[in-house]
């Protein structure tokens, strides 16, 4: 019993430790270079947004014009995202936060792309999930994906996926080949990356 609390502590603070050691300018880093290209007014969806640092990172890239959909089922990690956009942006203008398991259906009009920072990982069945938020991108949209670069998890992480895993999810779901954009170094679990897919 105690060696396991130990364990847990330790992974406890591992996750801890690499959020922490992670920042804003870290979470734009890692998305930024899907946007070279992206036209004024986009919508974009954040699923699993949590407490938002990614969805803050979203408008960093995307600007003050760009609607943005954040998705979570844990209504006091949104109104902290909503503070936090508060407090960066000095508005919550073209924030729309939702309460809602993105796995199954809400409503959500046509996006021009969707983030998942940490969110699918969770999912045994990710095929199912990957071909079911495809239904809400327009032909063409944007998935971005960041993920820790592992394929066995734990406790915390259950179901996390390598880059060359990512790549064979894409083809049996229905998206084209992923483009590998950035990376991070993390004391948990190798590490993260992100990658750039279009909806076919």
């Amino acid at each position: 019993m105690i060696l396991f609390f130990l364990k847990k502590f330790k992974w406890v603070f591992l996750i801890y430790d690499t959020i922490q050691t992670m920042n804003h300018n870290d979470h734009v880093n890692l998305i930024k270079p899907a946007f070279l290209d992206e036209t004024p007014n986009a919508s974009f969806a954040d699923l699993g947004a949590g407490s938002g640092a990614f969805t803050l990172a979203l408008r960093e890239v995307l600007g003050a014009n760009a609607t943005i959909y954040a998705v979570d089922k844990d209504k006091s990690a949104l109104r902290e995202l909503e503070n936090s956009f508060v407090f960066r942006f000095n508005s919550t203008s073209n924030l729309i936060a939702i309460y809602a398991d993105f796995s199954k259906s809400f409503s959500l009009p046509p996006l021009n792309g969707i983030l998942m920072a940490n969110s699918l990982h969770f999912f045994k069945d990710k095929i199912k999930v990957l071909k079911h938020i495809k239904t809400y991108l327009k032909p063409n949209g944007k998935l971005i994906m960041i993920e820790y670069n592992v394929d066995k998890g734990n406790l915390w992480v259950p179901y996390p996926f390598s880059f060359s895993t990512f790549e064979n999810m894409c083809k049996e779901s229905g998206f084209d080949s992923p483009k590998l954009l950035a990376t991070h170094s993390s004391s948990f679990l190798n590490g993260f990356y992100s990658a750039l897919t279009f909806a076919k």
